[in-house]
């Protein structure tokens, strides 16, 4: 029992440690300039797929959906704690923030609450949506439901080969991140 727990946890960590470049890469994931509204639907399918098995690892590997969580934008890091005592630390990027009283996201490359090092990722979704034609991923703020902003994050995720996601409270809005490798110490 406990060999197979190990291989688990393993087989998690393996699809953590997928070969990426550096966390905040400017260039991102290459698409052709022009794509069918199939071939994009298929991108953002493949990102929230992605993502989605991310996030499942996190949460087999150091219980991410039971940890507390904290960023430091200065520092461009979040800080996870978990109930074993686990702090789990990444370098973090802003993808923008959900105002829950009025459903409006505002993207994090242009984000006054976003330092210009922490909007590499939001930077690489407009880049996609520029070339794609899709205002929703070019327009400063929209009007939008939470779960299209978990699809924003999960391409923004895809695009820059981030380890994971995270929505967290902040007031009255939702911040979305992405984050690179992750650190794993006991307190």
């Amino acid at each position: 029992m406990a060999d197979l727990s190990r291989r688990m946890m393993l087989a998690a960590a393996g699809a953590l440690m997928l070969s990426r470049p550096s966390f905040a890469r400017a260039e991102g994931r290459s698409y052709p300039k022009k794509m069918s509204d199939a071939e994009i639907d298929a991108v953002f399918e493949t990102a929230t797929k992605g993502l989605q098995a991310q996030t499942d690892a996190h949460v087999g590997l150091w219980q991410a959906d039971k940890a507390s969580w904290s960023v430091d934008l200065d520092a461009g890091q979040i800080e996870f704690r978990n109930p074993k005592g686990w702090v789990i630390t990444a370098p973090v990027q802003f993808i923008g923030t959900f105002l829950t009283t009025d459903s409006t996201f505002l993207w994090g490359w242009d984000h006054p609450s976003a330092p210009d090092s922490l909007r590499e990722h939001a930077k690489l979704v407009r880049t996609f949506g520029e070339a794609q034609g899709l205002e929703a991923l070019t327009t400063r703020k929209i009007e939008t439901t939470e779960a299209d902003c978990w699809r924003f994050t999960a391409l923004a995720a895809h695009l820059a080969g981030a380890n994971g996601a995270y929505r967290g409270p902040v007031g009255k809005a939702l911040a979305f991140l992405t984050y690179g490798e992750v650190n794993i110490r006991k307190s």
